[in-house]
């Protein structure tokens, strides 16, 4: 791997050299290294661009990476990724795509990554994207996430984007079964004139589901950033939606709340809170000996972590 692909990798992923297990790796549009194991099978589509992920029943304590890189501005491309977990497993995957670019040209990616998740298993799911570079291309990336939770299963998801891309749509659509449960974090930092659409939708549809759907925005300088959180009832469950966000400069930010219920014993709650930073914070920390702009970007990093 070049400098620039070890960099972007550490952004990303974290990665230093390439993961211990299995794992797929993906730079400009090809694959550049891949591993399976075991009980961990990764296998390239015929028919689109992208890979299927098959995790054996009874696979714990093991993981997946899957990251993405873009280094050639004027690339563009859309990724089909299927994960198909078996049943009692406890996995960790993590994915994520960064994009350096240093030319004219706009390059995107777009992401549709799919979970089949077995009776009584766990996942939890990373997701980071990055942007860099110096040139007047854009750095475009649109994820879809499409996930289907089986019996008494349960999925954690991180995703987060905090520099450098400067247009997305993200979009989450979930069907959660009986007794199983979602939990999304999702973290989003825009600046410059950079513009985020988030939007996720889970039908809670088995008995005992539950899903808590939590989203963090700042929205620095001349941004914009608008959250849709939907959640829709449809048997005896609990489900929890909060949107909390700061607001700092001319940014701007919706928040969009929408809870269905059809069924009489659905529980369904929603929180929203959209404000500047307290001064009272700021004065605080400027005492300590930190400048405003140096405590404005404490604050961020503590509300996004």
């Amino acid at each position: 791997m070049t400098e620039l692909e070890k960099h972007m990798l550490k952004e990303v992923a974290e990665l230093d050299s390439l993961p211990v297990g299995a794992y797929n790796i993906r730079s400009n549009g090809k694959s550049a290294a891949r591993n399976t194991t075991a009980n961990i099978n990764i296998v390239t589509k015929q028919e689109v661009s992208g890979i299927d992920i098959i995790i054996e029943p009874n696979t714990v304590n093991q993981s997946v990476h899957i990251p993405v890189i873009i280094s050639e501005s004027g690339l563009k491309e859309v990724v089909y990724n299927d994960f198909y977990i078996g049943e009692n497993c406890d996995v960790t995957i993590i994915a994520g795509c960064g994009i350096s670019n240093c030319g004219g040209s706009d390059s995107r990616h777009d992401g549709v990554h799919s979970f089949h998740v077995g009776e009584n298993s766990r996942v939890r799911y990373v997701e980071k994207h990055y942007g860099e570079g110096t040139g007047e291309g854009k750095r475009l990336m649109n994820p879809t996430t499409v996930v289907e939770l089986g019996k008494n299963s349960y999925m954690l998801m991180e995703t987060t984007q905090i520099s450098g891309v400067d247009d997305t749509i993200r979009e989450t659509k979930a069907t959660v079964g009986e007794g199983a449960s979602l939990v999304i974090h999702d973290k989003i930092l825009t600046d410059g004139s950079q513009k985020a659409v988030a939007r996720m939708n889970v039908d809670l549809n088995g008995e005992d589901s539950s899903c808590d759907l939590v989203s963090r925005g700042v929205a620095k300088e001349n941004s914009f950033q608008e959250v849709d959180l939907g959640i829709n009832g449809n048997a005896k469950c609990h489900g929890h939606a909060e949107c909390d966000s700061i607001i700092m400069d001319n940014g701007v930010i919706v928040a969009t709340p929408a809870l269905k219920a059809s069924n009489v014993d659905a529980s369904l709650i929603h929180e929203a809170a959209i404000g500047k930073i307290a001064g009272e914070q700021l004065l605080k920390l400027m005492t300590l000996g930190l400048d405003e702009k140096q405590a404005e970007e404490m604050i961020v990093k503590g509300f996004l972590r």
